[in-house]
């Protein structure tokens, strides 16, 4: 079993930058793909950021270039890096874990992750 819990969510101006951070509970974090997911209100949960346990990483269209997902295997932590932010990028965010099965590929599917956060606001304002 993996437990997700975020923070680092809040308001932020157009143009400015925020990081989200993860906590996994469990033992063997290395063996999970990580995923950050986001939903607006009204829309579907879209994906937003992946990075499989070897470390390849996939965006969104979006915010390829604006934001970074990464990870530390000591701390069992997932981060999202977002910078240069706009109002398109206000939603609840989520991070989500698969089932720890070594993918060595970024997964986008909602389907493939078992466990997810609670999710954690973050409001751009213009």
């Amino acid at each position: 079993q993996v437990q997700l819990v975020e923070s680092g969510g809040g308001l932020v101006q157009a143009g400015g930058s925020l990081r989200l951070s993860c906590a996994a509970s469990g033992r063997t974090f290395g063996s999970y793909g990580m995923g950050w997911f986001r939903q607006a209100p009204g829309k579907e949960r879209e994906f937003v950021a992946a990075l499989s346990y070897s470390s390849n990483s996939d965006y969104a269209d979006s915010v390829k270039g604006r934001f970074t997902i990464s990870r530390d295997n000591a701390k069992n932590t997932v981060y999202l890096q977002m910078n240069s932010l706009n109002a398109e990028d206000t939603a609840v965010y989520y991070c989500a874990a698969d089932a720890g099965d070594y993918r060595n590929y970024a997964v986008r599917a909602r389907s493939l992750y078992p466990y997810w956060s609670q999710g954690t606001q973050v409001t751009v304002s213009s």
